[in-house]
């Protein structure tokens, strides 16, 4: 398997370890963030879960979740995945991502997002990046709004949540096509700053 490790100066990602145990504890520990997420990672059994399914899927090159380092600290701030893979068809998923509420409002999940596409297009040659969000999360659809994804739709009675309720799901895409436009307005107008969603 190979070990990926995107950066710049901002954040490093690189696939989840059984080391990362303790940091993803200490980043994951807020309710907040599992708001909008069908999952927790609230307690230490489900965290070893988490990284153990996690190296399983690397190895099967079914999913590749990466952890969130912010290069200040050097701690783990988060986790985002690249999944849902079809190298045939060249498309994937970018999703999953949870961020330690102290960087909600930073460039944080940004400059993930950038690295990640320019993997994904520079590096992999996809066509196609789909992401989806709950049709709740407001604060996620504005965030991949500004990312320059196209939304595409709905999927109606897409999911159940965790309390029971029916999700809608909303669909974008960043195609081959869109890219360097795309990655323009990141590098003109979005690595610096952070935002208020």
């Amino acid at each position: 398997m190979e070990q990926i490790k995107i950066e710049n100066d901002i954040v490093q990602l690189r696939l989840i370890t059984q080391e990362d145990v303790e940091g993803i504890i200490e980043a994951a520990n807020d309710p907040d963030i599992w708001m909008h997420m069908s999952d927790t990672l609230l307690s230490r059994e489900a965290v070893l879960q988490y990284v153990e399914n996690a190296v399983k899927e690397h190895e099967a090159g079914q999913m590749y979740k990466f952890v969130i380092i912010d290069k200040k600290t050097g701690k783990i701030i988060g986790s985002t995945t690249l999944f849902d893979i079809s190298l045939q068809h060249k498309r994937l998923e970018i999703g999953y991502t949870w961020l330690n509420p102290h960087y909600w409002r930073s460039n944080i999940n940004t400059n993930c997002k950038y690295l990640l596409l320019t993997y994904c297009f520079e590096h992999l040659g996809l066509h196609r990046v789909q992401i989806k969000t709950d049709d709740k999360n407001n604060r996620s659809q504005k965030a991949i709004e500004r990312l320059g994804a196209t939304k595409e739709g709905v999927l109606r009675n897409h999911m159940v949540r965790k309390d029971g309720t029916i999700r809608h799901t909303v669909m974008y895409s960043i195609t081959k096509e869109d890219w360097p436009h795309v990655k323009q307005h990141f590098e003109r107008n979005l690595l610096k700053k952070s935002f208020n969603f």
